[in-house]
């Protein structure tokens, strides 16, 4: 038998009410560090309860970023997350895990205690 691969996947999405500033583009700076890792553990949180739960490895919060032209009040988040597949699984079901994400989102709406832009969600695309 071959072993399970570890897959990547990327998650995006637009927080409307985690203000962006400079030094979140600093990955040493202490707001990225922390508000990465609160990122890590929200997704971890829902993905881990989601349909890929069991091979779920984790996400980790590459970067954030203001979008030119939007509000100053929105963080663009980028991450990257990891699960173990195993060569006989089907490819990553982008299409059905983005309405997973988008049901425990409350409609791609809500992520803890942060607002999301409901059209800013992207799962593998």
């Amino acid at each position: 038998t071959t072993a399970a691969a570890l897959e990547r996947f990327t998650v995006n999405f637009t927080i409307t009410n985690l203000p962006y500033t400079s030094d979140l583009d600093n990955p040493d700076s202490a707001r990225f560090r922390s508000t990465q890792r609160v990122m890590n553990t929200m997704l971890d949180r829902l993905l881990k309860d989601s349909s890929i739960g069991p091979a779920f490895q984790g996400c980790q919060a590459t970067d954030f970023r203001y979008e030119p032209g939007s509000h100053r009040d929105e963080t663009r988040v980028d991450a990257v997350c990891t699960y173990s597949k195993e060569p006989s699984a089907a490819p990553l079901d982008r299409v059905g895990l983005y309405h997973e994400v988008s049901n425990k989102t409350r409609g791609i709406s809500q992520l803890g205690p942060y607002s999301l832009h409901k059209d800013s969600l992207y799962v593998n695309g």
